[in-house]
């Protein structure tokens, strides 16, 4: 799957598939503008990419120090670009 196939599949479909990781079922969520059920998802995946969306989702709120805490926790730097551009390059490394 690519990016285009994902955001085909985010416009035509109620919730993401099964087999999607939580990462990038929550980024489906905040793609929908469910920050709540992205945020769920990504605090409860215990794992590296896990950290980067929920990172990316306090970014989104507008929490910058809790999302610097997070880019901390994930190992990246905390991101400057917009928060499209950010979701995108989430989206297409977790998709690899």
């Amino acid at each position: 799957m690519n990016i285009a196939d994902f955001l085909s599949l985010i416009e035509k479909e109620n919730e993401p598939f099964g087999d999607l990781s939580s990462p990038l079922q929550a980024l489906w969520w905040a793609k929908k503008g469910y920050w709540e059920n992205a945020h769920e998802l990504a605090q409860s995946a215990g794992s590296v990419e896990g950290d980067w969306v929920h990172a990316y989702l306090h970014r989104e709120e507008g929490d910058l120090g809790n999302a610097a805490y997070w880019y901390a926790r994930a190992g990246k730097p905390v991101c400057r670009s917009s928060l499209s551009v950010e979701w995108e390059e989430m989206v297409k490394e977790l998709l690899k």
